[in-house]
């Protein structure tokens, strides 16, 4: 069965920064891009970052651009999104999701519990 589990949230003030991670098992892992969602306002949820299933090649959400960075290590099955200079808009529930097929970006129907990101003063 496809899981993730994010980890890695918690409350940080503006300017500072944060690791997520995103521990996927039930799938072979290295053959699928991964993806960070959040919720957005009028939207079901906001792309904010994705990274092919090799690491070659990353997007971000201009929201973010230049601030946070996708990783991930296919030995660990594990995907990161490091945050950095985090703004009180940032604050969000983040959760991670993989294509839905090789080489796709749609995600799957499988959703973890996320994880909290608070940033305030």
């Amino acid at each position: 069965q496809v899981q993730f589990v994010e980890s890695g949230g918690g409350l940080v003030q503006p300017g500072g920064s944060l690791r997520l991670s995103c521990a996927a098992s039930g799938f072979t892992f290295s053959t699928y891009a991964m993806v960070w969602y959040r919720p957005a306002p009028g939207k079901e949820r906001e792309l904010v970052a994705r990274i092919t299933n090799n690491g070659g090649s990353t997007y971000y959400a201009d929201s973010v651009k230049g601030r946070f960075t996708i990783s991930r290590d296919n030995a660990k099955n594990t995907a990161y999104l490091q945050m950095d200079s985090l703004k009180p808009e940032d604050t969000a529930v983040y959760y991670c999701n993989r294509g839905r097929l090789p080489g796709g970006w749609s995600p799957t129907d499988y959703w973890g519990q996320g994880t909290q990101v608070t940033v305030s003063s």
